[in-house]
């Protein structure tokens, strides 16, 4: 093959051509550009390399054969012949030699070119290692003490959620297939695999040694194709339902191992199944292509999982940048080699190459502006804010008004998800529909507004006054990154306490990684989710890290960077497995740790509160305020003797009824002083602070024995030690067995103690502050503050973001239960209701904008194309290919026409299906410019939704949405009284209007020195919404 097909090879593997079969996420968009891209890259490459140096040549050529030409003359003029001329002869030479130096430069242009490319590029990534040359590397330094640095500093990692892992798919007749991804076996798995490639791999059958509820171990056994029953309530009933699970597991392989090849071996030994044989013939069908005529469907969904899961792990955060860069390291180094360029002919070498290293880096300079341009779009489509999708309210039925009982009572979705959750066909005085009897003797049970139509939810929102402040959580289905990027204009400096436990990359909890890049890919998540949530946290926050020893060093470099090493509180040591794991080689590891930073340590403080339960047990007291005891107001100290502090030495007078304690004298008071046996004292305050502190019975005084002794309210606290060994931090106990309690079976691997978590909110979060987890997993974090809530007469407000299925599955369930009863024991309730007005809501994912996007066809501008010269067209291909694609499709202004119908097309499962959804630009809109919201008040069916809130200016602000068909120009004045858009008082700073209108920005209003104008503040969603959706990272 010439250096050439290489190279073109090479590039359409870049550009991502070389897999027309893959029809999902960036495949899709490149290949519905193949057509242009593989122009570019057959034809137009080639000639405009050969035209470059045939540029050059032709200069130098020309620029010889004149200096030819004199050389004749003069050695004419001076008698010689001019064949006998050394400086003709060598001149001559040069021209013989450019005309077989033009080959030789051009197939240098390939190598290098070739050589350049390959080495950044690794199977869907451009890994950012800095070459300084050969394999010797450069690391950007600026003059730290201590620095991290890693292979993927510079780019976004992607692969962040459940979804890659684990893939499902339905049949024709609706039955589900799953491929699921089996954690290693840390007993077998524990080898260094650094000279391994890590490959997908249908698991052979084996036995497991596993550890149940009790700390005993068991044997389980896991084979790659099995058939697991599941159970649902549909109309009241039991319905049970089969899935079929293929499992697979991320196995160190030889290196140089071919996924496509294990891809048939799986596919061979799946559908050779007797199981899959006899029940599930489907997975056999053809799904031909043209490439692959007999392409089965388990051949089609498979290829996709392992493409997903083996290429595209990171975009980069400049592409461009980073290889123009490089390319002129490349080019001094490695093209040129200026390291010998004082011997002579190492330079005349270098002055034959210039022409071929101009062309070089022409060429390649082009090729980085297409390759970026196809980087930036990508990096567009991760950093923008993303749509809601829907959202909805876990609400208690003693939140609602008798107004929505009605509709609850006939509500059978609802009825069937009570039946499941809480048994309610079992509680006495059941019956359906519901009586309203019933219901209020059990309005402890919790109401998804999922089940309901969109009016229940219009009259609740409308009855929710200021609506943000009474919301006692959020959930968001989603990527963390993209999460923490939706909240930032809500949440910029709010929240109180960030509690994170994330995958501790270990082998029960890898992340899927790219060869060889184990490490630096959970660097990269990490830090871009740690440096990005930074943002959000108040300026006296304090950050909580869970993490074990596989990531701790890292994790600690990583936060010591964003927060700064000064801002670092402790590492406390939590022992959660006291047992440890009896097949380690070494130590048996019982600890893990959480990583403990101040956001600025002289403004954080921690609560005066106790987490010891030997200490807490001691404040036997409690007031409005919180739990306290009574303590000796006298400091019986040599240290606090009178003589020593004089100004705590003066006596208290208190009435004879006790009842009364002042320091100024009156009549029939009795006079105490800080005296006991063994001396004088002092008194814990100065005079000044005990007259501040003598109020709400702060202070008592009690007669025990004929003497008169003072006490004071001493308020639960403690100093909290880094050492945390109780046994309610034991994860198994408080974690693993206390959720399956919850939901009846276990459904969620490793959750974290329930009451490590509370501990570390309740020693740092206000009473009324926001906790944030975007790794909430099982949903421990919203569980730890509901419970606070109730259990402390706490207003304490979580935000939990999580992508995986247990999202559904787990977390909304578990918070459904714990707002029933706070306690369970083998999923029955023993405990009491806790009330609970939470919304969740689901974001577009990355694949979903990707999926969204509607490349347009060049032949509806085909006219005004064919006119452009080539080089105009060569530039649009290599810059603007896809510049409009993005606002086009993914923000369609013009619907905003009716909003309520604005439509995208949503992944239902992970296989990719989707389904064509109502896209929420209401609540989208409210988060992206901030909005704080006090009221709602929506009537879709007349065409309007109505909003009040505060902006992060502190701006009052409405937000109006409608309908334009239903209400247009002059409906929308006649409607502007209705709107308050008018109002003589609390006048509106800012007013959004979704678009066109006529409205008069200024009207008059009386007072009593007359009338005087006012102005409105009128601003169009469209722009707004735009901007702020596209917004570029700073």
């Amino acid at each position: 093959m010439s250096k050439y097909n290489e190279l073109v090879k090479k590039l359409k593997e870049i550009f991502q051509i070389d897999r027309p079969e893959l029809d999902f996420g960036i495949y899709r968009i490149l290949n519905a550009r193949a057509d242009e891209i593989n122009d570019y890259l057959d034809n137009k490459l080639k000639a405009k390399i050969q035209s470059a140096l045939a540029d050059a040549g032709n200069a130098n050529k020309s620029e010889l054969e004149h200096q030819l030409q004199l050389t004749i003359k003069a050695a004419t003029d001076a008698g010689v012949d001019p064949a006998d001329s050394p400086k003709v002869q060598e001149l001559k030479k040069q021209l013989a030699a450019m005309a077989s130096g033009a080959n030789e430069h051009e197939n240098a242009v390939f190598s290098h070119l070739l050589t350049f490319f390959s080495r950044y590029y690794d199977n869907g990534d451009f890994i950012s290692k800095r070459r300084y040359k050969g394999n010797t590397y450069a690391i950007p330094y600026s003059g730290e003490e201590v620095m991290l640095h890693w292979a993927n500093k510079d780019q976004y990692y992607i692969k962040s959620g459940e979804n890659f892992a684990n893939y499902s798919f339905k049949l024709e007749d609706g039955r589900k297939v799953s491929f699921k991804l089996l954690a290693a076996d840390t007993a077998k798995d524990n080898r260094k695999d650094n000279e391994l490639d890590r490959c997908f791999v249908l698991i052979e059958p084996h036995v497991r040694t596993k550890i149940d509820e009790e700390g005993d171990e068991y044997e389980q056994e896991y084979k790659p194709v099995e058939v697991v029953k599941n159970s649902s309530v549909v109309d009241g009933k039991l319905v049970e339902t089969e899935e079929l699970v293929i499992h697979f597991e991320y196995k160190a392989m030889k290196k140089g191992t071919k996924q496509d090849a294990l891809v048939q071996s799986a596919i061979s030994t799946i559908l050779a199944d007797k199981t899959v044989q006899q029940h599930w013939v489907d997975l056999a069908k053809r799904a031909p292509t043209e490439k692959n005529p007999s392409r089965t469907e388990l051949e089609r969904h498979l290829t996709t999982y392992t493409q997903r899961n083996t290429a595209d792990y990171f975009i980069h955060k400049d592409l461009g940048g980073f290889l123009t860069n490089e390319l002129d390291f490349y080019i001094k180094n490695e093209v040129m080699n200026l390291d010998n360029v004082q011997n002579a002919e190492v330079f005349a070498n270098v002055e034959k190459q210039l022409r071929m290293i101009q062309c070089l880096r022409a060429v390649a300079l082009e090729l980085i502006t297409f390759l970026a341009q196809i980087e930036n779009f990508q990096k567009k489509l991760w950093t923008k804010k993303k749509f809601v999708v829907g959202h909805e309210y876990l609400v208690s039925l003693s939140n609602l008004s008798d107004s929505l009982y009605d509709k609850i009572r006939t509500n059978k979705g609802q009825h069937d998800e009570w039946v499941e959750l809480y048994a309610v066909n079992k509680i006495p005085g059941y019956s359906f529909p519901f009586t309203k009897d019933f219901l209020y003797k059990n309005n402890g049970m919790i109401l998804d507004t999922k089940y309901f139509d969109p009016s229940f939810k219009e009259v609740f929102l409308t009855e929710l006054t200021n609506v943000d402040d009474n919301l006692d959580g959020l959930l968001i289905n989603s990527d963390n990154y993209q999460a923490i990027n939706f909240l930032e204009g809500r949440y910029k400096d709010s929240i109180d306490c960030l509690y994170i436990d994330p995958p501790y990359n270990t082998a029960a909890s890898e992340i899927l990684y790219k060869n060889e890049y184990k490490h630096s890919s959970w660097n990269s998540l990490m830090y871009e989710r740690i440096s990005k949530s930074y943002n959000l946290l108040k300026i006296s926050a304090i950050n909580f890290t869970a993490i074990d020893h596989a990531e701790l060093y890292n994790l600690g470099k990583i936060k010591d960077e964003i927060y700064g090493e000064q801002n670092r509180i402790a590492v406390v040591t939590v022992q959660h497995n006291p047992k440890g794991r009896n097949q380690a080689k070494f130590f048996s590891e019982n600890t893990e740790y959480m990583l403990v930073y101040a956001k600025d340590f002289n403004a954080a403080n921690f609560n005066s509160v106790a987490i010891d339960e030997d200490v807490l047990l001691t404040f036997t007291e409690q007031d409005n305020i919180g739990r306290y005891r009574w303590e000796n107001f006298i400091r019986a100290r040599t240290s606090w003797s009178r003589a020593n502090r004089p100004n705590n030495w003066y006596p208290l007078y208190v009435s004879s009824d006790l009842k009364s304690i002042s320091v100024d004298y009156v009549d029939g008071y009795i006079e105490v002083y800080p005296t006991t046996k063994q001396g004088d004292f002092s008194w814990k305050n100065i005079k000044e602070s005990f007259v501040e502190l003598n109020k709400d019975n702060y202070f008592k005084a009690v007669n025990e024995n004929g003497e008169i002794k003072i006490y004071h309210k001493y308020r639960e606290q403690q100093v909290f030690k880094n050492l945390w060994i109780d046994k309610k931090y034991q994860s198994e106990f408080n974690g693993t067995n206390l959720l399956k309690n919850i939901l009846g079976q276990s459904l969620f691997d490793y959750p974290k103690s329930l009451y490590a978590v509370q501990d570390a909110i309740k020693m740092s979060t206000p009473h009324n502050g926001i906790v944030l987890d975007y790794f909430a997993g099982s949903g421990t974090t919203s569980h730890a503050v509901i419970n606070l809530n109730n259990s402390d007469n706490l207003c304490m407000k979580f935000i939990n973001v999580e992508m995986g299925t247990h999202f559904n599955t787990v977390v909304i369930p578990r918070l459904k239960k714990i707002g029933y009863s706070n306690l369970w024991k083998q999923c029955k309730p023993i405990g009491k209701p806790q009330k609970m007005t939470i919304k969740y809501l689901k974001l577009e994912s990355y694949e979903d904008a990707l999926n969204n996007i509607q490349l347009r066809s060049y032949s509806l501008h085909q006219d005004i194309f064919d006119i452009l010269v080539e080089d105009v067209k060569s530039e649009f291909a290599l810059k603007y290919i896809f510049e409009n694609e993005l606002f086009y499709s993914l923000l369609n202004t013009d619907n905003f026409k009716k909003p309520f119908n604005y439509e995208m097309d949503i992944a239902t499962d992970s296989a990719g299906a989707t389904e064509r959804k109502n896209i929420d630009l209401v609540e989208t809109f409210n988060y992206l410019i901030g909005l704080h919201v006090k009221s709602i008040e929506s009537d879709i069916a007349r065409g309007y939704v109505r909003i009040e809130g505060t902006l992060p200016t502190g701006e009052r602000t409405l937000i109006l949405w409608r309908d334009c068909d239903k209400i247009g120009y002059e409906e929308l004045n006649k409607y502007a009284n209705r709107f308050d858009l008018y109002a003589k008082e609390n006048t509106f700073d800012v007013i959004y209007i979704n678009g066109d209108h006529n409205l008069p920005t200024a009207f008059t209003v009386d007072e009593e020195d007359g009338e005087i104008v006012r102005s409105l503040k009128i601003r169009q969603i469209e722009p707004e919404f735009l901007n702020l959706m596209f917004a570029e990272e700073v």
